[in-house]
């Protein structure tokens, strides 16, 4: 049963947020390339003192506002410098979303469509995978729900110009102010361009001038602000850089990750499976007549609410399906709309008439048996020829949905049954979700070096260089405490300033000038990758000895001391590959 208290109710969902994203949370290693680089800014924040210009590997990294960086600090000088710490963050943020959405959905359509959209967006895939992954999106789709939430809370009182309104709209702009440090104005401007929308359809826009726009600009001003002036001054150059290139031009420009516009289709669907079937149920729901022929002026209604909830998720998913470069991280802030129509679809599952109760579930539960096959066949053809056990892995999501799939219409085709339905698929992907997690773990040779860092690390004695050829593996500065110099190498680093080779020691310009610090008698460990490693192995002198390997990637040595033991197993696994 519900309990009766709202800010009780609330409490529980993050309590279960939170059993359900902490446990295990610093187990993996980190991911390359995002996690070793945000949590290496963190470490050389605290290291340095410096909470003001970002660095990483000690060169100037603009990119991003500091943020969760600073979150990430405040976590390292409490737990150390670990994964735990690193990570955190995003699982605290996306506890914070799971309340705040489920919050919103109440506020909208009552305390079990609260309960259930909470469910939804705490199961769904794509954001389960955030909340224990490193990077600055579940910051941001935060911040972002938290702004709308609060803009909505105001929106309902009719007129912007009680105080309880205002009171709302100067908590959503602060929420605006403190996602533009997470991950910059695109929140302003995402969440601006929500509300206006909104306003416009609903005839509201004369309403504006009730606002109280000063004390909007005075907060968001006061929080943002002072960082972007600071970091100016320190560093001449940075807000052409920050607002021009890495915001303007990377979204009109930018070919990296380059995806067509269809791509966040498949991310949507598998990102929010199987929840995503309930949509149409919900939204069909929120514009039923229910008898209220005032519902449809009534801007605290249903269908307000559902035109709230499309115009957000439109306008996030329309905005980051027009640049060529995307991730799937960045559709996370269109989630939370989405969970809450389905929760409410979810909600109004037993009022269905029974033919079309049980075409909704088949239609599930064949969607579901169609994917556990699809994942066992592709966990047996591509994840087991990479690991055995990823195959097992694969195996095991696929079982765990198709059985969730047979339980819930089997239980789902009488009406009194029907939260045991939801409740069997509720288990399954309680079961299912966490698995990846063990995925992620048994796939951590394609993209972590944790384990080559710990091997290096005993050879790191002194001044001896940690170097890397044609790459900058970013965790290995994280995981030695050591600065790592690139060989023939800027990519990102040299976007806010290039120092000359002549005048950077953490720079190795050329083969030949690599051949020439290697054969100078300085210790030096060299990160190649496995391709480059027999070219290198017949130019550098004295020869280069391997010590470690992790995935594609070997450690080179022209030191004197011994290999660890096992070192020449790198030799022969890059035989195999």
């Amino acid at each position: 049963m519900l309990a009766a208290n709202r800010s009780l109710r609330l409490a529980i969902y993050a309590i279960l947020a939170a059993i359900l994203y902490l446990p295990g949370l610093g187990r993996p290693a980190l991911w390359e390339p995002d996690e070793g680089r945000y949590g290496e800014i963190a470490r050389e924040m605290v290291i340095s003192g410096d909470y003001v210009t970002p660095r990483d590997d000690f060169e100037l990294y603009f990119e991003k506002p500091p943020l969760v960086y600073w979150a990430e600090a405040a976590a390292i000088q409490i737990f150390g410098v670990n994964e735990f710490a690193v990570r955190l963050p995003a699982a605290l943020f996306s506890i914070g979303q799971v309340v705040v959405t489920a919050a919103l959905a109440e506020a909208m359509l009552g305390a079990p469509a609260g309960l259930f959209a909470a469910l939804v967006l705490a199961l769904s895939p794509l954001f389960f995978g955030f909340a224990r992954f490193a990077t600055l999106d579940p910051a941001l789709a935060f911040f972002l729900a938290a702004a709308l939430g609060a803009f909505y809370a105001a929106a309902r009182k009719d007129s912007f110009s009680r105080p309880s309104a205002r009171r709302w709209l100067l908590i959503s702009v602060a929420m605006l102010a403190l996602g533009t440090l997470a991950k910059g104005p695109i929140a302003l401007l995402l969440g601006g361009a929500i509300a206006l929308a909104w306003m416009a359809i609903e005839r509201r826009l004369r309403q504006v001038a009730q606002m109280p726009l000063v004390w909007c600009l005075v907060i968001y001003a006061a929080l943002v602000v002072p960082w972007f002036v600071l970091a100016e001054a320190r560093n001449p150059g940075f807000m052409h850089f920050f607002i021009v290139h890495e915001h303007l031009e990377r979204y009109v420009a930018s070919n990296e990750h380059g995806w067509g516009p269809w791509f966040f289709i498949p991310i949507v669907i598998g990102g929010t499976w199987p929840w995503i079937f309930f949509v149409p149920l919900g939204w069909s729901a929120m514009h039923a007549d229910d008898g209220s022929p005032e519902r449809a002026r009534d801007p605290s209604g249903r269908r307000a609410a559902a035109r709230f909830l499309a115009i957000w998720f439109v306008v996030i998913f329309v905005f980051f399906s027009i640049p060529r470069s995307k991730l799937g991280s960045y559709i996370l802030p269109a989630l939370a709309p989405l969970a809450i129509v389905a929760g409410y679809g979810l909600v109004r599952m037993s009022a269905l008439d029974a033919v079309s109760r049980r075409r909704l579930l088949a239609a599930v539960a064949i969607a579901n048996l169609a994917m556990a096959a699809v994942l066992c066949v592709f966990s047996q053809l591509v994840l087991a020829p990479i690991n055995p056990e990823l195959g097992v892995d694969g195996l095991l999501i696929g079982a765990v949905l198709a059985g969730g799939a047979i339980a819930m219409y089997s239980l789902g085709r009488a009406a009194p049954r029907v939260p045991y339905a939801i409740g069997a698929i509720a288990l399954a992907m309680l079961a299912a979700v966490p698995l990846t997690a063990r995925v992620r773990e048994d796939a951590s040779s394609i993209s972590t070096y944790r384990k080559l860092a710990r091997t290096v690390q005993p050879y790191l004695a002194g001044d001896c260089t940690l170097a890397s050829y044609r790459h900058y593996v970013q965790s290995l500065p994280f995981y030695t405490h050591r600065r790592e110099t690139r060989v023939e190498y800027w990519g990102e680093l040299s976007e806010v300033s290039l120092p000359s080779p002549g005048r950077s020691s953490f720079l190795i310009g050329s083969d030949a000038r690599l051949r020439q610090v290697w054969s100078s008698g300085a210790c030096m460990i060299l990160i190649v990758n496995d391709g480059d490693r027999k070219a290198l192995a017949d130019s550098l002198k004295p020869a280069p000895v391997v010590i470690g390997c992790e995935g594609k990637k070997l450690a080179l040595y022209n030191g004197a001391l011994a290999p660890p033991a096992g070192a020449a197993d790198c030799l022969k696994s890059e035989t195999k590959n």
